[in-house]
């Protein structure tokens, strides 16, 4: 009895679409950070500072993302930051 046909190998197919799916979910839980304009980082940044959770620090003109320590020169990095940040730690408290 001869053995498989060659053409008929489907697994790289199947490797190609699991590729795919992979894609796709990591698509659909990631954060949209496209629509972050000024005015609206503007907003986040203002909200986030009434929260405590940003701080100004005038004298080297940054702003304090105080949970990750981490500093910003543009309310825009910061507010896509913050957005990235808050959906990772949303995505760990599902995963728990």
């Amino acid at each position: 009895m001869p053995g498989p046909d060659p053409h008929d190998d489907t697994s790289r197919d199947y490797e190609q679409f699991e590729k795919e799916l992979l894609a796709q979910d990591r698509d659909a839980t990631s954060v949209d950070t496209a629509d972050v304009d000024d005015t609206t980082a503007q907003r986040l940044v203002s909200d986030l500072v009434d929260a405590d959770v940003v701080t100004l620090v005038p004298e080297d003109q940054v702003l304090v993302h105080e949970p990750s320590g981490t500093a910003f020169d543009s309310s825009t990095q910061l507010a896509v930051f913050h957005r990235g940040w808050t959906a990772g730690r949303d995505a760990d408290a599902e995963g728990e």
